[in-house]
């Protein structure tokens, strides 16, 4: 017997951020909900500069021009933190 293994790259779809939050739904209809601590620059950011970002490729990562800030799905998927947390 042989299973089916989709390796599927994790999507972005829309991205929302509160004071305490950063939530990513992917296009599959997972929602990602990460603290925003864990990622300093935009947890200091402006609420403008936080609403101004941008999908990378398909939605493969979101970029914030603004507070120069990059993340990926894969690491948001992989529990992983912004360098700058640790």
């Amino acid at each position: 017997m042989s299973s089916l293994i989709l390796h599927a790259e994790p999507l972005a779809q829309a991205v929302t951020l509160t004071n305490a939050e950063l939530v990513v739904t992917l296009v599959d209809g997972r929602v990602l909900s990460t603290p925003l601590v864990w990622f300093p620059r935009l947890l200091n950011a402006s609420t403008d500069a936080r609403q101004h970002f941008e999908l990378l490729g398909n939605g493969e990562g979101i970029h914030w021009p603004d507070v120069d800030e990059d993340i990926s799905v894969a690491g948001l998927l992989a529990g992983n933190p912004s360098v700058e947390y640790r």
